[in-house]
């Protein structure tokens, strides 16, 4: 049977498309006129009429396939089969590039021309669109006459840019389960040729025991993994141990390498190599750690509450902080004592500039449609990016991701409603969340919404939810939801409403439902009660130890900082903050080493630390008499009169560590508590911190 690849891809959508879809969402998909989907309508329309299925057409949703489960799956096996003999131009090119990173010399255009069974010209072209987007990941495309095609380039940027292509052509979902290899039990689908053609890029044989480390490595982390970040790395180790058996050496740049070594995630990054080289078999560089690191620091599905107090994150912060600034006063909108916006920013920032230091470019797959809804929004986070971040080239498609944060706070609705609803989301924190915004904004009926991982779905009480939407396909789940874009559209809000509706008509003819979801909601009541007192007994011990020892001090003696951190660190022994004063100065004068601590614009220095020689949380301020010369987090030298201390041990509770996020934020968050902590008025500074907590502990209900 010859099948169009344009038909093809029709199919595939509306296969995939559980509510329907119009024609105009088609044709954005597959990037072509309007009109030309509704000239192969008719090809298509007698197409599924031969597999049993009725394309049915309603005004106001749009086009679906309707027929049996089993006769859409024979069309969907018949849709892989037919790709193997009919690529798209994109396919094509994906196949080009696959060919051309295995290969180790350079391959003539017959043979491309041959594998693709088209003629040289068209090789040609697809060359020709495909040297523009290397050069996205700084890959040159080298052609010699007499010699052929070869792709030239850094060791890392070729993995980068295999990973991506992967990732754009291979489901999450279905990654996994093909390393698991139950895919055809649990859901029947197969990988077609191009799946099957980039995942040849990898070792088969090595996938399963990578994956298991990388799913150990995911329990071990202190956040969840976004779905993405968990493929990528799977992909980017299986992608690393089958280069470097080639010889393709990787090199990190030193000085990111020392900023990365103070973090938890170099550490599980360092014992996932480690144990990688025992059940491999195979010597592996340390220079991948710096690599491997990055991914986990870049893979968190949600923001936690502690990266302020993190080692490398405060200079970060001051740059996100005037990002944010920036965007607010070109908005006219008050976006500065918005603490959510600062720390899901520094979360999301952090590995940005890893991947950005190291060429790591990453492609946007929302892009598009991010340009073309925040226009405007765009051009106002660009023009901020190129003001705090001179010396850093920025993509497009990070500042998209950029945007995506901005207006997930800018769509903020604080409507009160009652239905509680679950967002998959394989992309991170910003789609995560603009999704969940969106959701809330344009479904007023919508109260909560839990951000999870398509990994927890086994696991979790799904029957306590009034709605799920997901970004990707959920091959092999059982339970009912809805796919959606990020970005939702007009048509998928009306198949969610429309849900949603079913589903109060469903829950109020069944009183079974409702007693099912009363006992989950009771369980789950049950459970935040006992998290609540607990939290309340962390919270209370934590706010009281800072307040009860912080202090104000003088240091009258002319010194240098290491003399006056080395003073400090002992005074704060003999008061029982510290067991081993020592350790601790040697590790804040470590952390000085790696970037300048005085906060720009300020004649303050931050200077915070974790260790294991930490017995309490600390907020301790002292006043210079005489200044001295340090260099700012901007790089440049300034006068610090005043030393901010902040210290933490190296294992505490989640709920401590918020509580110092919170004050670190504090500092950076407007000229007028910059005044304050430069004043070394103490009441006053207590009492803003008393404010605070009691803020905190209202924004959790512990009040």
């Amino acid at each position: 049977m010859y099948i169009t690849a344009r038909v093809r891809r029709m199919l595939q959508v509306l296969l995939q498309a559980y509510e329907g879809i119009t024609v105009k969402e088609i044709a954005t998909t597959l990037d072509v006129s309007e009109r030309t989907i509704h000239r192969d309508l008719k090809e298509l329309e007698d197409l599924a009429k031969e597999f049993q299925l009725n394309l049915v057409k309603r005004a106001g949703v749009g086009l679906s396939l309707e027929g049996k489960k089993e006769d859409k799956d024979r069309l969907n096996k018949e849709l892989m089969q037919t790709a193997e003999l009919d690529l798209s131009s994109e396919e094509r090119q994906a196949v080009i590039l696959s060919i051309l990173f295995e290969a180790q010399e350079p391959i003539k255009l017959y043979a491309l021309s041959s594998e693709l069974r088209v003629t040289t010209a068209t090789v040609r072209n697809d060359l020709d669109q495909l040297e523009t987007e290397l050069e996205r990941y700084n890959l040159q495309l080298i052609r010699k006459r007499g010699s052929g095609v070869q792709i030239i380039g850094k060791e890392a940027s070729k993995r980068a840019a295999i990973s991506n292509l992967i990732s754009q052509y291979v489901e999450p979902y279905d990654f996994i389960s093909l390393i698991k290899q139950n895919i055809q039990k649990k859901s029947g689908i197969q990988t077609d040729k191009i799946s099957n053609r980039l995942l040849g890029l990898v070792d088969a044989d090595k996938l399963h025991v990578i994956e298991e480390r990388v799913e150990q490595a995911r329990h071990e982390l202190p956040n969840d993994l976004a779905d993405s970040a968990y493929v990528g790395l799977v992909v980017h180790l299986a992608l690393a141990m089958e280069r470097l058996k080639r010889g393709e050496k990787i090199r990190f740049d030193p000085t990111s390498w020392k900023q990365l070594q103070g973090t938890r995630e170099f550490a599980i990054a360092k014992k996932m190599l480690l144990d990688l080289e025992v059940s491999l078999d195979m010597d592996i560089p340390e220079d991948e750690i710096g690599y491997i690191t990055m991914h986990l620091l870049g893979a968190k599905l949600r923001a936690d509450q502690n990266y302020l107090i993190e080692d490398t994150s405060m200079d970060i912060a001051f740059k996100a902080k005037a990002l944010i600034d920036h965007v607010g006063n070109q908005l006219n909108v008050d976006l500065a004592e918005n603490a959510v916006m600062l720390n899901d920013l520094v979360a999301h920032l952090k590995p940005t500039m890893y991947r950005l230091q190291q060429e790591m470019n990453i492609k946007n797959p929302l892009l598009k449609e991010i340009m073309n809804d925040y226009r405007d929004l765009f051009d106002i986070v660009r023009a901020g990016v190129l003001e705090v971040f001179p010396g850093i080239s920025f993509p497009d498609d990070e500042i998209g991701y950029l945007v995506l944060h901005f207006a997930a706070i800018l769509l903020h609705d604080d409507n009160k409603t009652d239905l509680h609803a679950l967002v998959i989301c394989s992309s991170g924190i910003g789609t995560a969340k603009m999704l969940a915004t969106t959701l809330q904004q344009r479904i007023p009926e919508i109260r909560h919404v839990d951000n999870k991982s398509m990994f927890d779905l086994q696991e979790l009480p799904v029957g306590g939810y009034d709605i799920i939407v997901s970004t990707i396909p959920l091959e092999g789940f059982d339970g009912e939801y809805i796919l959606a874009s990020p970005i939702l559209t007009k048509q998928e809000v009306h198949r969610i409403k429309k849900a949603i509706r079913q589903k109060k008509l469903t829950v109020t003819k069944n009183p079974a439902n409702r007693e099912v979801h009363g006992m989950i909601s009771t369980a789950t009541s049950a459970e935040e009660f006992i998290g609540r007192l607990r939290g309340v007994e962390v919270y209370s011990r934590v706010m009281l130890q800072i307040l009860d020892h912080f202090s104000i001090k003088s240091l009258a003696e002319k010194r240098t900082t290491k003399d006056m951190l080395h003073i400090v660190c002992t005074e704060l022994a003999q008061e029982g903050a510290l067991s081993d004063p020592n350790q601790v100065f040697q590790m804040l004068v470590e952390r000085e080493k790696l970037s300048g601590l005085g906060i720009p614009e300020t004649k303050l220095g931050l200077y915070h630390t974790r260790s294991n020689r930490v017995n309490r949380p600390s907020f301790t301020v002292y006043h210079l008499e005489h200044p001295v010369t340090v260099k700012g987090m901007d790089d440049r030298d300034m006068q610090m009169q005043t030393i901010l201390l902040m210290l933490a041990p190296e294992e505490t509770e989640q709920e401590a560590l918020e509580i110092m996020s919170l004050l670190s934020g504090m500092i950076i968050q407007g000229r007028e508590r910059i005044q304050l902590f430069e004043s070394g008025e103490e009441a006053a500074i207590k009492q803003l911190f008393i404010e605070e907590f009691q803020k905190l502990l209202n924004e959790k209900n512990l009040l």
